[in-house]
């Protein structure tokens, strides 16, 4: 094993339904994700594995347990700290793009450099490169109603990545994508960690997307049930 960037330690997560009784929907999990590895949560709807993504990028609080981020315990983190956390060191790419619509995809990732506080001077010439890095130099002057499915999702993760963010989590990020576009939107991540040696963790339900992680952990009911 390499550098441990991210690990979970006897993580559970409960939630209060309308009757007072509690669901169970993480149960003492632990995990251990590597830095410049590809790592995926896999999982059918309902095993726990976008609650676990959220509670990893500090969307979320476990119930019980504890996140190591680079050495340190997110999980007692302020809220103003875990704000800051995600949008400086973290990155996300979510099944649903949410690209803003009146804006090109230039300028979707321009607004993500902005939030990240990245320098003035520097925003124009890296939002290209990042946008070239997705295979999308030609096409980042249009809107995304102007962009087939495939190409809203590179800009996504052009946005998530732009920024150097030491983590990317994407969850689904090719639910809503016919094979061969997926095939190529997960052939991305691959390229960005080999080629750039970022950390990912992506959450997927297709067994076919399993052969391109480092890392892998299989959830089932808030557990998790096998690794490898």
């Amino acid at each position: 094993m390499g550098d441990i960037i991210l690990s979970a330690q006897n993580v559970c997560r409960d939630f209060k339904i309308g009757d007072g009784s509690v669901v169970l929907a993480l149960k003492h999990i632990d995990i251990e994700v590597e830095k410049g590895k590809l790592t995926i949560l896999r999982g059918r709807s309902g095993s726990g594995k976008t609650t676990l993504i959220n509670i990893l990028g500090a969307l979320d609080r476990p119930t019980k347990g504890r996140v190591t981020f680079n050495g340190g315990d997110i999980t007692k983190l302020s809220d103003k700290k875990r704000d800051n956390l995600r949008r400086i060191d973290m990155a996300f790419v979510f099944q649903s793009v949410a690209l803003m619509s009146g804006l090109t995809a230039f300028e979707n990732v321009e607004f993500g450099l902005r939030l990240a506080k990245y320098p003035y001077e520097k925003r124009r010439a890296r939002v290209t490169e990042v946008m070239t890095d997705v295979g999308l130099g030609k096409r980042m002057h249009h809107r995304p109603g102007e962009m087939s499915g495939g190409e809203q999702q590179r800009t996504a993760i052009a946005r998530a990545i732009a920024h150097e963010p030491s983590l990317v989590f994407a969850d689904e990020p090719t639910a809503e994508l016919d094979t061969n576009t997926a095939i190529q939107v997960v052939g991305l991540f691959k390229k960005l960690v080999s080629e750039r040696g970022m950390t990912i963790v992506m959450t997927t339900h297709d067994p076919s997307m399993i052969d391109i992680a480092d890392r892998v952990y299989t959830l089932e009911d808030g557990e998790i049930v096998e690794q490898f």
